[in-house]
């Protein structure tokens, strides 16, 4: 916090990843009590927004061992979807009381993968403190329309991240080729620079202006480690060209 102060910077966001979707009740209590801890720590660091996914339920190996014995559906999504629920019912008082706000978003493999019915669960619950994130390498997933569901999501949209990631569904769904062939659980994608997927980026800027969106925009590139400077450096710069480009349309 010091050094952050000293150089006249701020923590936008934190991403906390606990398991607060899971079915089994002692995982998603552990969940709610990190998630409280965080709270704390957004608080001391001045971070007035927390950012995360809807989740995949249990843990892989707990929900893998069940399935041997007669527990052999409990992590299904539906039985995700009331353990967030339940969760919410726990934090969002927090969230509200503490002025901080979670954004949160449909990720590959989670309980909700689509934008469209996070997009109406986040504004049914109608909570302040509850807003929506958008990440783009994740577009392909979330539905068809980009233009679309950036509109859809505008009211409750607070948090959007950049990266480029190939359509899966293009080239009779062989974009990228995965081994057994057909499988329905895979769920691959990239976070590349802009301009090495097929993201429509003038779609993407162009609608964020049209709708006003003003809240935090940042890279999510992972895929080049071995030169990840030059990639920031190439995605801060090319960010900024987008929105200078549709910021006075």
């Amino acid at each position: 916090k010091a050094a952050m102060k000293a150089s006249g910077v701020g923590l936008a966001t934190l991403q906390p990843m606990y398991r607060w979707a899971s079915p089994f009740e002692d995982e998603r209590q552990w969940a709610v009590r990190c998630w409280k801890k965080a709270i704390e720590v957004a608080i001391e660091m001045e971070c007035p927004l927390m950012i995360s996914e809807f989740g995949r339920g249990a843990s892989p190996e707990r929900s893998v061992g069940e399935r041997q014995g007669f527990q052999s559906f409990a992590n299904t999504k539906e039985m995700c979807e009331a353990a967030w629920f339940r969760s919410m019912d726990e934090l969002l008082p927090i969230f509200e009381r503490e002025g901080i706000t979670l954004s949160v978003e449909p990720h590959p493999e989670d309980w909700v993968e689509q934008l469209q019915p996070a997009a109406d669960i986040v504004k049914n619950i109608g909570s302040k403190a509850l807003k929506l994130s958008y990440i783009a390498p994740h577009t392909f997933y979330y539905g068809d329309d980009m233009a679309a569901m950036i509109r859809e999501a505008a009211p409750v949209l607070a948090h959007v991240r950049v990266a480029d990631t190939f359509n899966h569904k293009k080239s009779s769904q062989l974009r990228y080729i995965v081994n057994p062939p057909g499988s329905t659980q895979i769920r691959v994608h990239q976070h590349l620079d802009m301009g090495q997927g097929e993201i429509d980026w003038d779609v993407f800027f162009a609608t964020l202006a049209e709708v006003g969106f003003d809240g935090v925009l940042s890279s999510c590139v992972f895929a080049w480690e071995e030169r990840a400077e030059d990639s920031s450096r190439f995605m801060r710069a090319e960010m900024q060209r987008y929105l200078d480009k549709y910021s006075h349309r």
